[in-house]
């Protein structure tokens, strides 16, 4: 676990600086076929990284059986996988930039790499707090630096597409998770090993990948420090971030929900169901990014934003309604809705990041994206404790459905056309 203005026609492709460094050496000596290898490099790690951080969504209700905790610890589960990713979100994306993307992401791999073995390990509701806080470092050491390589070694050095492909990428493995972890739970052995057998194979040609990545960066001294969002583009990024916290707010009410959900529904606990809705719903955000590209950013997220809303409607009927129809059609919407959204906001912040601080820029805004997509959940879980599932979800809802609402308004007058 994400865009304003813009007609992403071939003709007006927007160009951008090479990347700096030891990167900008080496696309010198091999400019078409360097930076098509790193490029699909780049797009396959965002991928897998993003895969495994969502294998074990259709399997919470298992570790709930097995290790007899309650829908709060489960909240509590969510919380420190986002309290994990956003230091490292702060702390390693303007570290890319500073001292070059391959030690940044060799060590988000091993992390990955050790989540996968202590889930394998998992004996107690602890091992459990561990594996998803590694999983958040990982993903957020590696989202900030992959989002920029992707840009950096486009081929046609052209941003919008390598918006694109970030968003495929990264909705991509998160659509593969469940799908895989759900079918090998509910028709494999170990059920609660061999999902994170399939990740670990998943990471192995990652970890030759990242050891060989090109070493960019503008060797600057590094020290922590708060990240900074140039001034320029505070008014875009402020715009594009909120409308981006909205629809992963929306995805992570969806990604919590479905499966419980779909069981219920269904009235079975096929756990490759319960994954299939959650990958029903990004595959629907995929499409609608393919279809969605190359038409303005503005006008991208207006429509993303009230298919949304429209969405988040049918769920709140058909948890009233008990209906899995409508949830499947609620599951596609959503996914339109998000699709649309955050290729506008992602397509929007890459082409405004300035060079020296693209990284920066790009972590800071995955930090309200992945806030978007696990502090609601938080919320919904402590509300639902001192109230009932239903009414926390019903009170979630509508508050979003009205923020969508406003957001599409007001991005309406103010976001520039190309």
């Amino acid at each position: 676990m994400t865009d304003g203005h813009s007609n992403f026609t071939g003709t007006m492709a927007t160009k951008f600086p090479p990347p700096c460094g030891a990167a900008a050496s080496s696309m010198r000596s091999g400019p078409r076929r360097g930076h098509q290898r790193f490029y699909a490099v780049s797009a396959f790690a965002l991928f897998s990284l993003l895969a495994c951080s969502n294998l074990p969504t259709p399997l919470y209700r298992l570790y709930a059986q097995a290790f007899h905790f309650s829908p709060l610890t489960l909240t509590l589960v969510f919380a420190v996988y986002v309290c994990a990713m956003v230091p490292s979100l702060l702390v390693f994306g303007p570290l890319s930039d500073a001292i070059g993307r391959r030690p940044v992401l060799v060590g988000a791999t091993a992390a990955a790499v050790a989540a996968m073995l202590v889930f394998m390990l998992a004996t107690s509701t602890p091992w459990l707090l561990l594996a998803r806080g590694l999983q958040g470092v990982a993903v957020g050491a590696a989202s900030g630096a992959l989002t920029a390589a992707l840009s950096e070694f486009e081929p046609q050095q052209n941003r919008d597409r390598a918006a694109l492909a970030t968003t495929v990428a990264s909705l991509g493995g998160l659509a593969a998770g469940p799908l895989i972890a759900g079918g090998l739970a509910q028709y494999g052995p170990a059920r609660l090993v061999l999902p994170y057998v399939a990740g670990l194979t998943l990471l192995a040609p990652m970890v030759v990948f990242m050891l060989r990545f090109p070493d960019s960066g503008t060797r600057q001294p590094w020290q922590p420090r708060w990240p900074t969002i140039p001034r320029a583009m505070l008014r875009p990024f402020a715009l594009n971030s909120v409308a981006s916290f909205v629809a992963f707010s929306v995805l992570g009410l969806f990604l919590a929900l479905a499966p419980s959900m779909t069981a219920e529904l269904t009235h079975t606990g096929n756990l490759l169901l319960a994954g299939g809705a959650v990958t029903l719903l990004l595959l629907s955000s995929m499409t609608a990014q393919w279809a969605g590209f190359g038409r303005p950013t503005a006008l991208l997220q207006r429509n993303g934003l009230v298919t949304l809303a429209l969405g988040l409607a049918l769920v709140l009927v058909a948890a009233d309604r008990t209906s899995l129809p409508l949830l499947l059609l609620a599951s596609l919407c959503i996914g339109a809705g998000h699709g649309l959204t955050f290729l506008g906001s992602i397509s929007e912040i890459n082409l405004q990041a300035p060079a020296a601080q693209h990284a920066e820029v790009v972590s800071t805004y995955y930090v309200v994206v992945y806030l978007g997509l696990s502090l609601p959940v938080v919320f919904i879980g402590f509300l639902a404790a001192r109230t009932s599932l239903l009414h926390a979800v019903q009170v979630f809802g509508y508050a979003v459905i009205l923020v969508c609402c406003c957001m599409a308004l007001v991005l309406h007058p103010s976001a520039r056309r190309r």
